[in-house]
């Protein structure tokens, strides 16, 4: 002998406890999706807010590197002149010889 079951939210003589059901199914899967929204957002916030602080880190690394080669440059300008007044011919064999060497080394 089968019995049959019955389901207390299927069970009305007009379908409105069926009909709350659903909408009451459609509205948790609704909430569902907005919070997995509103968490999907807060990662993309904190990844867009970690990219921001990396990318300023880089920037400020960059200049601070650009700022080295910078005084770099100028102390290498400062030796340059000073040699060039005080040893002219010793520069310009200097000179000489470094474009022998990267001559050499371009060519092969």
């Amino acid at each position: 002998m089968q019995t049959s079951k019955t389901y207390p939210h299927h069970e009305s003589s007009n379908g409105k406890r069926t009909q709350s059901s659903a909408s009451d199914m459609a509205e948790q899967v609704a909430d569902k999706a907005a919070e997995y929204a509103g968490k999907a957002g807060e990662q993309f916030d904190r990844a867009v807010e970690g990219a921001d602080a990396t990318i300023r880190s880089v920037a400020e690394h960059g200049r601070e590197a650009g700022e080295r080669v910078q005084q770099v440059a100028g102390n290498f300008k400062t030796a340059i002149d000073k040699s060039v007044k005080d040893q002219p011919m010793a520069t310009l064999a200097v000179v000489g010889a470094l474009g022998f060497v990267l001559g050499a080394l371009w060519k092969s």
